[in-house]
């Protein structure tokens, strides 16, 4: 079994920055595309940014210049700094991982952590 954990979520006035993480764990042979997602009150999920095992990442339009995903393979850690947030932000973020175990490759979702930005 693999367990993902996200944290570093809260509340933020308007223009301020929050950095993510989402700490893997478990039975994991290797980590392959990474990404956060979120999901606002009564909208579908929605996909942030995405990093590949490569390192190379995408980030959404919304998002692009404001928020950057990275990644420690030593710690199997991946990362959101988010800055210059907006009211917009505010939502659900899910940590999501494609993970290799013994045999087979499945995808992992976190439990979530709540970001609130207040204008």
């Amino acid at each position: 079994q693999v367990q993902l954990v996200e944290s570093g979520g809260g509340w933020v006035q308007a223009g301020g920055s929050l950095r993510l993480s989402c700490l893997a764990s478990g039975s994991i042979v290797s980590l392959n595309t990474m990404a956060w997602y979120r999901q606002a009150p009564g909208t579908q999920r929605e996909l942030v940014a995405v990093i590949s095992s490569d390192g190379s990442t995408r980030a959404a339009d919304p998002v692009k210049g404001r928020f950057t995903i990275s990644r420690d393979a030593a710690k199997n850690t991946v990362y959101l700094q988010m800055n210059r947030l907006n009211p917009e932000d505010t939502g659900d973020y899910y940590c999501y991982a494609y993970v290799r175990t013994a045999g087979t490759y499945t995808a992992y979702w976190g439990q979530g952590t709540q970001v609130t930005v207040s204008s």
